[in-house]
């Protein structure tokens, strides 16, 4: 196969995924249909052009896409199982029935402790009893499938085809949990006892989702307004709404986890967030902006691994751009009218440190199960044990697969955080601390989001700022604020 109807195809296949996917977990569509879509683009993922990709040393991109896709046919019906039973799933607490997916935004927003703890646990029983055997058996596929394309573990392909340095990234995630030990109690205990009541030593993984959600918060960000914030930021960097469409419709078996559909880049962008209020509308839904912006704005010209086959870590970057601005004193006092922005700088700074040792935690983990280290037993408790140490919680085995992203996408997300936290700074240092109000921050971000992702984080952030990946950077954003 030539390399550009190579190209063609993979963009035609992507889009339909991306279709499909934005129609079942947006709660339109029951099914979650992979078979015909695989089926039409089946050549794409013979092993045969993974190994000609490879050979003719085509775009590393090219590559990954055809070897992740390869195993995606492999566990496809796995996946599209896990979806029917997720959709379909039910649980119970004292007699109350609750759709599986809707149960996490119920949890999010129930006020009692002990109401927390059962919702979750009837969670993790589900999980247990009908999502464990499916993401066991499309673990283990997975991995047999990256080893017979030639590689040696499912770590060792997103190595090379990714452009993934595990082992130095491994080692700053090492040294980041060394160096916040101290500082992780005394940030996240007042913080915890003024959104819940209690303090960590007596916080349960059941009363994460109440932290994020942040009801005491709420008069900061009102219900229904986090719309016309993204608009008003949006409006003052210059950007206009163009290709992306929004979606904040409330549906039974609408997915609670918010995300950003590219189904054809940079034409039809979706943006689908799960309306739970508060902050957590907020934060989810200027993440997903920055997604959707970027991939709005990338040059239509550009070969499609250059447009959505990149690094991942540069648009979850941007994303994570958008996102801080909910921790930014001047864009709350400007866009919000916060007068006294520091209680909610803290309680960022609080939960932004929860998220990155749990992430370092959670790449560690996934190192060594994709490393092909593990077998199930050892991996769940090394799993639970990890998760445990890193943030001070009795953290369950059950979900030791559920929280796995494929191909170390922890990786991604924390390469993007030490990304945003230069690029920040950067814009600040620019275009003034109100950057998000200059039509000439907005006209350089444009000039960023127009590369796609024809680069990735390291050489984008060398490219900006002279300065190259490392997760030391976000020790910066933990200083006390005020």
């Amino acid at each position: 196969m030539e390399l550009a109807t190579y190209r063609a195809e993979a963009e035609e296949f992507t889009s339909a995924i991306d279709r499909e996917y934005l129609l079942h977990y947006s709660g339109r569509k029951e099914d979650f249909d992979l078979d015909p879509i695989y089926a039409r683009h089946a050549a794409l993922f013979e092993a045969a052009a993974v190994e000609e990709l490879r050979a003719a040393r085509a775009p590393r991109e090219l590559a990954r896409f055809a070897a992740e896709g390869h195993i995606g046919r492999e566990v496809k019906d796995e996946v599209s199982e896990l979806a029917r039973r997720e959709a379909a799933a039910v649980v119970r607490i004292d007699g109350d029935e609750l759709p599986f997916r809707q149960a996490a935004v119920v949890q999010a927003d129930e006020r009692d402790a002990d109401r927390r703890a059962a919702i979750e646990a009837a969670r993790l029983e589900v999980t247990a009893r009908e999502l464990n055997p499916l993401l066991e058996e499309a673990h283990e596929r997975a991995a047999d499938s990256a080893r017979s394309l030639g590689f040696r573990s499912m770590r060792a392909l997103c190595e090379e085809l990714g452009g993934l340095d595990l082992e130095r990234l491994q080692a700053q995630a090492h040294a980041f949990l060394a160096s916040t030990d101290a500082l992780y109690e005394p940030l996240l205990d007042p913080e915890l006892e003024r959104q819940l009541g209690l303090p960590l030593a007596a916080m349960r993984r059941s009363d994460i989702a109440a932290f994020v959600r942040a009801p005491r918060l709420d008069a900061a960000f009102p219900s229904g307004r986090a719309l016309r914030a993204l608009e008003a930021t949006l409006a003052g960097m210059g950007v206009e709404r163009g290709s992306v469409e929004v979606d904040s419709e409330s549906r039974p078996t609408k997915s609670p986890r918010a995300f950003c559909a590219p189904v054809r880049v940079p034409d039809e962008v979706h943006l689908v967030f799960p309306a739970v209020g508060g902050r957590e509308d907020f934060d989810a839904l200027f993440h997903e902006a920055g997604h959707a912006w970027h991939y709005a704005n990338v040059d239509r010209d550009l070969p499609v691994e250059a447009r959505y086959l990149g690094d991942n870590s540069v648009t979850e970057g941007f994303a994570f751009v958008m996102e801080h601005l909910l921790a930014d004193a001047a864009w709350l006092r400007r866009i919000l009218g916060v007068e006294a922005p520091d209680p909610l700088i803290r309680y960022s700074q609080a939960l932004r440190l929860l998220f990155l040792r749990r992430y370092c935690a959670k790449l560690l983990y996934e190192v060594e199960l994709h490393g092909g280290e593990l077998g199930s037993d050892a991996a769940s408790e090394t799993y639970a044990e990890r998760l445990s140490r890193a943030l001070r919680i009795d953290w369950p085995r059950e979900t030791w697969l559920a929280d796995v992203d494929p191909f170390f996408y922890a990786a991604r997300y924390l390469r993007a955080w030490a990304f945003e936290t230069r690029l920040r700074r950067h814009l600040s240092d620019r275009f003034g601390p109100a950057w998000f109000a200059e039509r000439d921050a907005g006209d350089y971000l444009r000039g960023l989001w127009r590369q796609g992702q024809a680069h990735d984080a390291d050489e984008l952030l060398a490219e900006t700022c002279g300065e190259r990946i490392d997760l030391a950077a976000l020790l910066d954003d933990l200083r006390p604020a005020g």
